[in-house]
């Protein structure tokens, strides 16, 4: 369950990053209130959808290879691992959490409903990152080599 719940913030992660590069403004107006003409939207947009885009694809990644199926079937030490899988969810969710600080931060000058969009939905990814990342870890550690998956 944990390993599929992190798939699906990974998955939606990889989605809201191809969005933001394609059309930067989407998530830079609500958040920030950015119009479509403005730099400051296109750069801010384009950075999140990167950042975005390549921790989704590493958290996917990792998952795939902790749970075996790439093949590898532990050829190279990664079958049934989770120790990768764990550091990707868990740099989402520090991503997600410093969001939440960056909004807090600036609270007064964005847009009202931005603001709780972002806290709502960064705050609950990162929440559920951090008891993923920790149970992954947590997982790996008490597995023996090769164990199954979560």
């Amino acid at each position: 369950m944990i390993r599929r719940g992190s798939q699906a913030i990974a998955a939606a992660r990889v989605a809201v990053g191809a969005v933001a590069l394609a059309w930067p403004v989407l998530p830079a107006r609500p958040w920030v209130g950015a119009t479509n003409g403005d730099v400051t939207a296109q750069v801010f947009g384009r950075a999140l959808g990167a950042r975005d885009l390549a921790l989704g694809l590493g958290a996917l990644n990792a998952l795939r290879r902790a749970n075996g199926s790439d093949g590898t079937n532990g050829s190279d030490g990664t079958h049934g691992t989770n120790g990768s899988a764990a550091a990707w969810v868990a740099a989402g969710a520090l991503s997600d959490a410093l969001d939440v600080a960056a909004s807090v931060a600036s609270w007064r000058e964005l847009p009202r409903y931005g603001r709780w969009l972002v806290v709502a939905s960064a705050g609950g990814a990162a929440v559920a990152g951090a008891v993923a990342a920790a149970t992954l870890a947590r997982v790996r550690l008490n597995e023996p080599a090769g164990a199954g998956s979560g």
